[in-house]
């Protein structure tokens, strides 16, 4: 997975649907989540398409697969990924994974529809770095 730094750095460079098919790219890079996982407890509350994330944990790193049914937005969720995976939980937990996004500008670039559901997948994401760091 690409660093969220690398994808800053070409995003700065594109415009309009240039961005889109960035984020198109990075879900198609995010590593394949078995449709068993896709399940209703995995299933990200919020979103206007289906998001699926299952956190894994190897030794205090987090590690999630994730999936959605809408290209775009499973474009969203591979960016908030690349803020957090596999780094250690006690890391995770106090990082500001929002201000981390900021440069992306999701607010402005696409539909409120389209973001609806990042602060609840954020969240999901700092749980879990919170119960794994506390272990």
């Amino acid at each position: 997975m690409r660093s969220l730094s690398d994808i800053a750095e070409e995003y700065d460079f594109l415009e309009g649907d240039e961005r889109y098919r960035l984020l198109i790219e990075l879900g198609r890079d995010l590593e394949e989540m078995p449709d068993a996982l896709k399940t209703d407890a995995t299933l990200v509350r919020g979103c206007s398409a289906s998001v699926w994330v299952y956190p894994t944990q190897d030794d205090q790193k987090l590690h999630f697969l994730a999936d959605s049914n809408a290209a775009i937005t499973k474009g969203i969720v591979a960016l908030v990924l690349s803020a957090v995976q596999d780094k250690p939980a006690a890391e995770v937990k106090d990082m500001d994974v929002t201000a981390a996004l900021e440069p992306f500008d999701l607010k402005n670039q696409l539909s409120s529809n389209r973001t609806q559901g990042i602060p609840n997948m954020i969240a999901l994401v700092k749980e879990h770095a919170t119960r794994i760091s506390a272990d």
